[in-house]
């Protein structure tokens, strides 16, 4: 062999080697840098949702002629019954609605209350009682009033297309026909039950003699449908007002609960208007607390005058400068979101580029904060996400959510769902704006995110999981805008979780004192995890970094789609 070609050969080997280390994430001919697969493109219509199945009911119901709300419920149902570690109606619902008619974004609130027979006071016997410092996680007091189905209905009756019945249709004939449980999805469900087996109603209705489903097991959850028959005939009022109503307030009443059917019948969520905060020449929308959104924002805000782009995706600076970003914003989270009815929090202030320009003085190029206060005085004052779109260019952006886990372990007999766990995002402190009081909305984690271009619709998303939603949020944006990354490789592309939780950073008050924890997803080079420790950030290793779904207006018209890598879930489109 000459010389010539066993150069030729080494050159070539050098290269692949430098190309694979450059990609990173798979061999792909088309030299994407993180996509594990390519957007979904669609000249109609698109859906994006956790579960393939949820997506493809999504899909028929548009076919039918749905509209991208009619879409949204029917997934957001199968979800609630493939997914049950991470929705159901007894959680709570928030939606982003790109109106194609009227061409504005409208925002919903259907996240319910606590209950009104639960005083304070109350409130801290029986945790006195139970030993506790803080509202616990399973059983009957973190429970609050599930808003979902009232904000299906809401959302229904403004854009709506298809009778509720055929929008239900698909989860009800999965309910009583069974699926087969898919593989992330029933590792979290066996997790779960660790901690819920011992509630009334949850081994007769999530196990099979005790054991939670394994992946590909055939299920089916015949009180499920049941129940969302009841809704397709009795509108919301049957399960405010009616015979649901009434189960649920009697299994509270036995289990030592206060939710009762009174506040069932109460109950209203809201439209809202969204907020959103200009970055480099696109508007981010989220909706405005008591939810998280605006953490999302302010971090974004604090990132705008940093060279991202320069820095480039993965480097030293990029992390750095968002992680000390967000223990700002996050400071603010810690001690200024909570029920607007309850406390007014200053979102101008917190949004406007001036509080902005000066918070961002604190960001030390070079080394990690240890502590961070909020820079607003208090004077006066588990998940599932999916998008879709219809070929109206309506789009919608919804996340619903039982809260942690598969929810409080409350599973009122024969209705085949489980109550959330909500309430224990509430404080304490009677000083804090978030503490807890009847008939008042705990601090929220979900939010659904929007992103508009000189006032047209460009990407629904989102990214579920607790403190990680804005994080997520802030990283899809910067690797959409920044890093000019199409709407997959976002998604797919490592992530940062910063976690404050040994610094008490989170809605329920405390300060951050420690710096916090940078995890960092693979991906990131060790250069960059070298001067991080440098900077004096303390480096972890998470094994959950979010899960996102998007959507994308295409120019010319049609749309592109995005799942998440790291589950079960589908972007298709027809």
């Amino acid at each position: 062999m000459t010389t010539t070609r066993k150069t030729g050969r080494w050159l070539r080997a050098i290269l692949l080697v430098i190309w694979t280390v450059q990609a990173a994430a798979a061999d792909r001919p088309v030299g994407a840098l993180f996509a594990t697969r390519s957007e979904v493109l669609a000249p109609h219509a698109m859906a994006a949702t956790s579960q393939p199945l949820a997506t493809q009911v999504a899909l028929d119901i548009l076919r039918q002629g749905g509209s991208a709300v009619d879409a949204a419920i029917a997934a957001n149902a199968a979800l609630g019954l493939m997914e049950p570690t991470g929705a159901g109606i007894g959680g709570d619902l928030f939606a982003l609605v790109w109106d194609a008619k009227a061409r504005t974004l409208v925002g919903y609130n259907g996240s319910g209350r606590s209950p009104m027979a639960l005083s304070y006071e109350s409130l801290k016997a029986e945790l006195d009682r139970l030993g506790a410092k803080e509202i616990p996680e399973f059983g009957p007091l973190p429970v609050s009033v599930p808003g979902a189905v009232d904000g299906w209905f809401a959302l229904h009756a403004r854009f709506g297309r298809l009778p509720m019945g055929a929008v239900l249709a698909p989860a009800i004939r999965y309910a009583r026909e069974g699926f087969p449980v898919s593989e992330i999805i029933a590792i979290g469900w066996q997790r779960n039950l660790r901690y819920l087996l011992k509630y009334p109603g949850i081994r007769e209705q999530f196990t099979r003699d005790g054991e939670g489903p394994r992946k590909g097991q055939h299920w089916t959850n015949p009180n499920m449908a049941d129940t969302y028959e009841a809704l397709a005939r009795g509108g919301r009022e049957a399960f405010y007002r009616g015979d649901i109503a009434r189960r649920i307030a009697e299994y509270m009443k036995r289990q030592g609960g206060y939710l009762s059917a009174e506040d069932l019948a109460e109950h209203r969520g809201e439209w809202v208007q969204p907020v959103s905060v200009r970055y480099r020449g696109h508007d981010i929308w989220e909706l405005p607390p008591n939810g998280q959104g605006i953490a999302a924002l302010q971090t974004l805000n604090l990132l705008e005058a940093f060279d991202l782009p320069r820095a480039g995706f993965g480097s030293v600076d990029h992390v750095h400068w968002v992680v000390e970003s967000l223990k700002l914003s996050y400071a603010d989270r810690a001690r200024l979101y909570a029920d607007p009815a309850f406390f007014k929090t200053p979102v101008d202030a917190l949004l406007s580029k001036d509080y902005a320009a000066k918070r961002r003085t604190l960001i030390d190029p070079e080394r990690a904060r240890r502590t961070v206060e909020p820079g607003l005085s208090l004077k006066g004052a588990d998940t599932v996400y999916l998008t879709t779109a219809d070929a109206d260019g309506n789009m919608v952006s919804l996340i619903q959510s039982n809260y942690a886990g598969m929810g409080s372990g409350m599973a009122p007999e024969g209705l085949g769902f489980i109550l959330q766990d909500r309430g224990q995002q509430f404080a304490l402190d009677p000083a804090h704006p978030n503490v807890y009081a009847p008939g008042k909305r705990p601090f929220h984690t979900i939010i659904p995110g929007f992103i508009t271009r000189d006032g047209e619709p460009w990407v629904s998303f989102g990214v579920m999981g607790g403190d990680m939603q804005p994080q997520g949020h802030v990283q899809i944006a910067i690797n959409l805008i920044d890093f000019g990354m199409n709407l997959q490789e976002a998604g797919d592309a490592p992530r940062i979780y910063w976690d404050s939780e040994l610094g008490d950073a989170g809605p329920t008050g405390g300060t951050l004192t420690d710096g916090g924890t940078v995890n960092l997803e693979s991906g990131f080079p060790e250069a960059t995890l070298r001067a991080l420790v440098f900077r004096r950030h303390r480096l972890g290793r998470t094994v959950f970094y979010g899960g996102y779904q998007a959507i994308m207006r295409l120019p010319g018209g049609g749309w592109a789609g995005a799942s998440e890598s790291r589950f079960d879930g589908q972007a298709a489109g027809f």
